[in-house]
């Protein structure tokens, strides 16, 4: 019994430690950037990884008074909001559309779209660019939201599919006694029902529009409609990069997407618990 329980002692304290151990490797640099957007230039190069002299917020203001951030800000925000909302629409109407089919047809819809999320995106920028030149949505917004609301629905499809393929077939046929039709099924029932999982959707879609660099940069060319990613590349230069004000852009970016998640992360926990005990 003594060595069973040093066993397990040891076993969990090696657990741990290892726990311990990846919290600080991914906090320390976090920790690192953001004491240097308050160093200067030479502060930073000096003392890398020291405390700051001064927490003055100079490189923010500089941020917002004279790199026009705030239009970055509402740019992000109109391409991330419209992209977001599409893809959970247009996700969860196509996951309840394949959810309710039966045989061989929902299986290949649902497998052709599986399909999409095996093309890296990477390998279709030529063909992107030409199709959007084409369609004389190359430089805007509008095309921008399109091109990532296609990307991304794949996945959507993916995780509302199975899902909506739990939802009792009992409640839809009560529903559908009482007078309800297939829109008044997927709006009453199984999208509140989905709730979980169209916020794990949600958090995943917000972050890969807001962090996405690869697709803004081949498609917006004017600085009035660039995004937030698009600007961070303004900050390196050819021989010197300033990398306190480069460290407070990322901060800035960094910060909405972490109160959404605080505000989500319950659904988001409750979506991956459900994920895993249905499938």
């Amino acid at each position: 019994m003594i060595r069973l329980d040093l066993k397990t002692f040891a076993g969990k304290t090696f657990k741990q430690a290892l726990l311990i151990a990846y919290v600080l490797a991914v906090i320390l640099p976090f920790t690192v950037m953001f004491f240097a957007t308050f160093k200067s230039m030479s502060g930073l190069f000096q003392d890398p990884l020291g405390l700051p002299d001064s927490f003055k917020l100079t490189n923010y203001i500089e941020l917002f008074r004279k790199q026009d951030m705030f239009i970055y800000f509402k740019n992000s925000t109109v391409v991330t909001f419209f992209s977001v909302g599409s893809i959970l629409f247009l996700s969860s109407l196509v996951a309840f559309g394949i959810s309710r089919m039966k045989g061989r047809t929902g299986a290949m819809l649902f497998a052709f779209f599986t399909l999409g999320m095996m093309i890296p995106s990477q390998t279709s920028i030529i063909p992107l660019f030409i199709l959007m030149s084409k369609l004389g949505l190359s430089n805007s917004q509008l095309g921008l939201v399109l091109v990532e609301t296609a990307f991304i629905i794949p996945i959507g499809v993916f995780i509302l599919t199975g899902f909506m393929r739990t939802i009792p077939q009992e409640m839809i046929e009560a529903a559908q006694m009482d007078g309800a039709n297939e829109w008044h099924v997927y709006r009453r029932i199984a999208l509140p029902i989905s709730l979980p999982s169209v916020a794990t959707l949600a958090i995943f879609a917000l972050m890969i529009v807001w962090n996405n660099l690869l697709l803004p940069l081949l498609l917006l060319k004017q600085s009035s409609i660039k995004t937030l990613p698009l600007k961070l590349l303004e900050f390196k230069g050819e021989y010197l990069t300033n990398y306190p004000l480069l460290f407070s852009a990322v901060v800035v970016i960094s910060v909405p997407m972490v109160v959404l998640y605080v505000f989500l992360q319950r659904y988001f926990i409750e979506g991956v618990t459900a994920g895993s005990i249905k499938g």
